[in-house]
């Protein structure tokens, strides 16, 4: 189980629902352990390697059933990647080779512990990127430098890597990539998918442009979030419909052109604070440099799996877990992106209405949901994270309530960008769990959460309440959001 400190979490206020909030929240975040999706995925048998494709493909994919490569028919075998917690993945595939393997590399996020044997890592800035991020690019481009037709690259991307895989366009600095991306993304909340689009225009390797580079290749694209929720977060996409509307997996089709890129700076009223280069970059684009069509990646020997579809993982595992307890379990809302703390006052209004009026659901009952909420910054520099200000804005409307009790947390274990630093405490807490009791046991101890959430430095009262998620890392699928309505 990922949750290190569920005792404590559970050892007030709601003792019992506490319990089964933190219980419900492990049991999400424990199935999505990449490792074991990719030991699910491949097996190398009789010297072939096996894809058992099964689970593992999007609805309607053209290419779809068994997958099978006779090893001696490649020369080389390489293994690249970019995501928060990647390693996980990558060292199941190291297990998976063994002595087949030839190299690879893959970007991880500062912080994590190197755990790979045999394939490079390199740890960079998210959800800014740094100069690591260009080091680990560089490390990737070399080893593909000379890749021929006999060669398999097996690609393993998903949450991160739109921060992670960065390598900035020729005549764009990385100085310039990483403040404009804390200007769009933490000063003024921008949504991920929208600052997505422009990535992808201002990069050498997104946007299609790495599988460009090795063509000749055999390649096999693997992603450990979900791609029918990082395209169109609306639609349960097919394989097609997700080409494209990508604006997110760097080795495929991506949607937007340079238009969109200057349209969306300009929504965001952040033209004027753009840097020079990105904005020469964008106006000069067209048709003669835009991302990957669709057209252009089905020409490709490619193939594309989904480690982590949600659907498969994350949801039946809550809902078997909420089972055994005899709780029903609701999808409240599969794809919630709206400002953390408001989406808290909105979820924690609708609990104490199920509370006390029995609509729209009657306890007891689990509430379950997903998404990416934003928080918009400014000029603050506190320490938190999106599910923190969603808990703390919960608990400011479920006070009193005795049988109210609501989690959060990024299902990589890292809400937030990290730098927390308090005794006993990781670097950058998973989320929270708060309860009726919350905001009364925050007086008693001086804290005041009204303030947390203006200065946005949620963790250190979270964790002095102990109230504040400490869970391992892994890949993102995105948050998880547990509401109990009790009897």
């Amino acid at each position: 189980m990922r949750i290190k400190n569920k005792d404590v979490l559970s050892s007030h206020g709601n003792t019992e629902g506490r319990k089964i909030v933190s219980e419900l929240l492990d049991a999400g975040l424990d199935s999505i352990d990449p490792y074991l999706r990719v030991k699910k995925l491949m097996e190398v048998k009789e010297g072939n390697l096996i894809f058992h494709t099964e689970g593992f493909e999007m609805k309607e994919d053209p290419h779809s059933g068994a997958l099978s490569y006779n090893l001696s028919d490649f020369d080389r075998i390489f293994v690249i990647g970019a995501a928060k917690g990647i390693q996980r993945a990558a060292l199941a595939i190291e297990e998976v080779l063994g002595d087949y393997l030839t190299e690879g590399h893959v970007i991880g996020k500062h912080g994590e512990d190197i755990i790979c044997k045999k394939i490079g890592v390199t740890l960079a800035g998210h959800p800014v990127p740094d100069e690591y991020c260009i080091e680990g690019c560089r490390k990737i481009e070399e080893m593909l430098s000379d890749v021929t037709e006999k060669d398999l690259v097996l690609t393993v991307f998903g949450s991160g890597c739109g921060s992670l895989f960065t390598y900035p366009a020729e005549g764009i600095s990385m100085e310039d990539i990483s403040r404009f991306t804390h200007m769009m993304q933490i000063e003024k909340g921008v949504p991920t998918s929208d600052l997505n689009q422009i990535r992808t225009h201002i990069d050498r390797f997104k946007g299609g442009r790495i599988t460009r580079m090795i063509e000749k290749a055999t390649i096999v694209n693997m992603v450990t979030a979900d791609p029918s929720k990082m395209s169109t977060p609306v639609l349960r996409v097919n394989y097609f419909e997700m080409l494209r509307h990508n604006t997110f997996f760097p080795t495929v089709a991506t949607a937007s052109t340079y238009k969109d890129c200057l349209d969306i700076i300009k929504k965001w009223d952040a033209w004027d604070e753009t840097p020079e280069s990105i904005k020469n970059h964008l106006l000069a684009g067209g048709s003669h440099n835009e991302n990957m069509s669709v057209e252009e990646y089905e020409s490709f020997n490619a193939r594309f799996f989904g480690l982590v579809f949600k659907d498969s993982t994350i949801y039946p595992a809550v809902r078997e877990r909420a089972k055994e307890m005899g709780l029903p379990c609701i999808m409240l809302s599969e794809y919630m992106e709206a400002e953390a703390r408001e989406a808290g006052f909105v979820d924690g209004n609708l609990a104490l209405c199920c509370e006390r009026l029995g609509e729209p659901f009657r306890g007891p009952v689990v509430l379950m949901s997903s998404g990416e909420n934003v928080v918009t910054v400014g000029k603050e520099s506190g320490i938190g994270g999106r599910n923190q200000e969603y808990a703390i804005g919960a608990a400011m409307k479920i006070a009193g309530s005795k049988k109210v009790v609501i989690g959060a947390v990024d299902t990589d274990g890292t809400d937030g960008p990290g730098g927390f630093s308090y005794p006993g405490a990781p670097e950058c807490l998973s989320g929270a769990v708060v309860d009726g009791y919350t905001l009364e046991e925050a007086k008693k101890e001086g804290i005041n959460l009204w303030d947390a959430l203006k200065t946005h430095g949620t963790s250190e009262p979270l964790w002095r309440l102990d109230s504040g998620v400490w869970a391992e890392k892994s890949i993102s699928a995105l948050d998880l959001r547990i509401i109990l309505i009790g009897e």
